[in-house]
């Protein structure tokens, strides 16, 4: 009977243990790039992928990741993903990362409104408006008009460097709605911008009623 039971148990597990682990072809960076590149077929190569966990949305071969944009950076050997790429034909560089139904805006910057250069792509901002004639006050007066921006682009760049060193720009562009980027022209031509850096994390809306001149000597903000 043991002998029975023993012979029965290797017939059962002989093709369990025979059965080769499932492989497939996975396209994988040759070495890091940058968000908005354009991957050529140096940047690229494939690896056998082994075992059934197949990273969703996996690239199979080259050729149908070559010449297609990165909308977001990836590390040397990291799988190029479907969702990493923009569509056949758009090409690479700042269009590519504009999300639908959103506007990329450049605003002029010196070193007080870029915040002393730490302004970087992809951190945050909120967005502060001064005038000096308020409603026929002829008072100056700063408020908060847009928060939570996102920033795309620090001059010509796209991408922080790998230090994040502070570097002095004299443009920055926004990602924004077509209703904020009317706001944020109109805003340019008729007073002060001034850009405020806040924490990537910090997505909490706060309500503020500016201030004027008068204010800062203890007087009433006013409506």
């Amino acid at each position: 009977a043991a002998y029975l039971a023993m012979q029965y148990i290797r017939q059962q597990a002989t093709p369990l243990m025979a059965a080769a682990p499932k492989t497939a072809q996975v396209v994988v960076a040759a070495h890091a790039l940058p968000l908005g590149a354009i991957i050529g077929e140096r940047d690229v190569k494939t690896v056998e992928w082994a075992g059934g966990a197949l990273p969703p949305g996996f690239i199979g071969s080259v050729p149908e990741a070559v010449g297609r944009g990165l909308i977001t950076s990836v590390q040397e050997n990291e799988p190029i993903l479907e969702a990493k790429l923009a569509q056949k034909g758009a090409g690479g560089g700042l269009p590519v990362i504009i999300d639908p139904g959103m506007r990329a805006v450049s605003v002029a910057v010196d070193q007080v409104v870029g915040v002393a250069g730490f302004v970087l792509p992809s951190t945050r901002v909120d967005v502060l408006l001064t005038m000096n004639d308020v409603q026929g006050t002829k008072e100056a007066a700063t408020r908060l008009i847009m928060q939570n921006v996102k920033t795309l682009a620090a001059g010509q760049s796209i991408q922080q460097d790998k230090d994040g060193k502070a570097q002095s720009v004299p443009v920055i562009t926004l990602l924004v709605t077509p209703e904020q980027a009317e706001t944020l022209a109109l805003a340019a031509n008729q007073g002060r911008i001034q850009l405020a850096l806040r924490n990537s994390l910090d997505t909490l809306h706060v309500e503020t009623r500016g201030t004027r001149v008068s204010a800062l000597m203890g007087g009433p903000i006013g409506k």
